[in-house]
């Protein structure tokens, strides 16, 4: 025979753990106080108006309310919201089958007929409770008519009539209704509450889940309680019901989730002008069970958190791990304010865009092209400032910054001789200045340093890490006074130019445009150095002395000019070294 248990129906999470008092209530500390008072003092209102996000509590509240006003013990014949003890109305009403508790639905009943058919018992007293009470949930759904009719009770309601409205949309209930109503906007749920909620309830549950798939849970369910508890039912089942710990990683793989670290380096890469690894690590997401939309959400959450970073400094409050702190922190301090809000910009029309797209996928990498694309721009505020300056400098009729010319192939016609393509003045270049960081305030220097090329700007720079990255990575194409073309060989470190600006400026006293090209020039400093020490061990090993059958594996050590008279006097000692 069956176990009759199986044959049960199963309750799902949110209903079964819906709170029964105030104090079961998470997070709306404000409205059970209000309402603690209110009673306590009998001024209670007449109509009370629940708004909030869906999930969040407004029907329970609503039944609670409407329990509330009718609690009745064997002691206590007044209105309470202390309903630890179950009263003579309790269960009829949190079940709806009190019938002087009346519920509606305004989103199936909108029309006036549907109100006047509601509103035709108010003016009779309850049949059994303190109060008849009127709960109409998404009242905003009303029709312009049904308000109406709603109004005139609303002016002038019996003293034994409550109603309780609730709405996810409040700006569209009309002014003349909440007027009359004492509003209560209940609170999201914050994540690390929601998160110790949806523990305590897993425990009462057996169901063993790490600290990491709460969380996650918690921040997917955006504050509403309800969408916690149904995304921890689906979770339970991953390998809840075997005994197994529910692990983070399987939370997030039935959340369509990336990882976090993989989110950073995906927006690091974007923000730095790589586009390559951003499609790529974008492909290894989604080949992971990571939605294109959901990343474009947690990429809008990266940038905001680093805007936060880069505002707040240490003041700042994340919900990342430690060392995900500190890379937010240095994200912060590698890219500018206008660079990060130019991120978001494009990264809030691209979360609409690949939603709406046919091919998610397509639509975020395109996105992050874009990004990339951006991330080789110099920031706003710097680009801004150096189109100043060279306007600036050639009103004053200086010399200043030359004028670029595009490279254009002259164009000819049968009608008349080639014509040199039109020249761009630096204002119009400018744009194509790169700078990856954070700009500081430019105020024009003392120095009149001048440099005569690149290597002698280089043996200039004080700073270490500034001078290895340009000696590694920046191939130069021309390098002019007050003008250069460089070509960086790996884009994750096109960060490098905008501290070749500053650099320069410093150095010189005047704004320099530093202009990034496809085309690839001199080698980096550091490979033209190794380069030349391995033609010079070339060299050297092509010596006759290396000829010597014991020389023919030797390896070369050490090269040391010495005086002739050194050398006469070491063969004189018997010494062929």
């Amino acid at each position: 025979m069956a176990d009759s248990s199986s044959n049960q129906t199963y309750q799902v999470l949110a209903r079964k753990y819906r709170p029964s008092t105030f104090e079961d209530m998470i997070g709306q500390d404000a409205m059970v106080t209000t309402l603690s008072n209110a009673f306590k003092t009998g001024r209670v209102a007449h109509a009370f108006m629940l708004t909030g996000v869906r999930g969040i509590g407004k029907t329970t509240t609503a039944r609670l309310l409407a329990r509330a006003l009718n609690y009745e013990t064997d002691t206590i014949d007044h209105p309470s919201v202390d309903l630890a003890t179950p009263g003579r109305h309790c269960e009829a009403i949190m079940s709806s089958t009190h019938m002087d508790v009346l519920e509606m639905d305004a989103a199936s009943r909108t029309g006036v007929d549907n109100m006047r058919e509601l509103l035709d018992g108010v003016r009779y007293a309850p049949a059994d409770a303190r109060y008849k009470v009127y709960i109409i949930d998404e009242v905003h759904m009303l029709s312009a008519g049904a308000f109406n009719a709603l109004l005139k009770t609303l002016e002038e309601p019996p003293d034994h009539a409550k109603f309780i409205f609730a709405t996810t949309e409040i700006r569209k209930v009309p002014i003349t209704v909440l007027s009359r109503c004492q509003r209560f906007d209940l609170r999201r749920v914050e994540a690390d509450i929601l998160s110790e909620h949806l523990k305590a309830i897993a425990a009462k549950e057996k169901v063993a889940m790490s600290d990491d798939g709460f969380a996650l849970i918690a921040r997917a369910a955006e504050g509403s309680v309800r969408d916690g508890l149904s995304l921890l039912d689906q979770a339970i089942v991953q390998s809840g019901l075997s005994g197994d710990e529910v692990t983070g990683e399987q939370v997030r793989s039935m959340l369509g989730l990336a990882d976090r670290v993989r989110l950073i380096d995906l927006f690091e890469h974007a923000m730095s002008g790589d586009a390559k690894a951003s499609l790529t690590a974008m492909r290894a997401q989604y080949d992971d069970g990571a939605a294109p939309e959901v990343v474009m959400g947690d990429l809008l959450d990266i940038c905001h958190e680093v805007s936060r970073a880069q505002t707040l400094g240490e003041d700042a409050a994340f919900d990342f791990a430690p060392d995900q702190v500190e890379r937010l922190r240095g994200l912060g301090e590698q890219f500018s304010t206008g660079q990060l809000t130019r991120a978001w910009q494009i990264l809030m029309s691209a979360h609409g865009e690949v939603r709406q797209a046919p091919v998610p996928l397509a639509a975020a990498e395109m996105a992050l092209l874009k990004l990339a694309l951006a991330g080789q721009m110099p920031p706003p505020e710097l680009a801004a400032q150096i189109i100043r300056e060279a306007q600036k400098m050639q009103s004053e009729g200086g010399e200043g910054l030359p004028q670029l010319k595009p490279d254009a192939p002259k164009t000819s016609t049968a009608s008349g001789p080639s014509t040199p393509p039109p020249s761009r003045s630096v204002s119009q270049s400018a744009s194509h200045t790169a700078a990856m960081t954070a700009p500081k305030p430019i105020t024009p220097a003392a120095p009149t340093l001048q440099l005569e090329s690149f290597a002698d700007y280089v043996e200039q720079v004080d700073d270490l890490r500034l001078r290895s990255d340009l000696e590694r990575y920046v191939s130069v194409v021309s390098f002019a006074d007050g003008a250069a073309e460089v070509h960086i060989t790996e884009p994750r470190h096109n960060a490098v130019l905008g501290r070749m600006v500053r650099s320069l400026q410093e150095l010189t006293g005047k704004p320099w445009l530093v202009s990034p090209v496809d085309k690839i020039g001199e080698p980096p400093l550091a490979d033209q150095r190794r380069t030349a020490k391995a033609e010079q061990a070339e060299k050297d090993r092509a010596h006759p002395a290396f000829d010597h059958p014991l020389l023919k594996n030797a390896k070369l050590l050490e090269i040391t000019d010495r005086s002739p008279n050194v050398i006469a006097a070491d063969f004189k000692s018997g010494d062929e070294t």
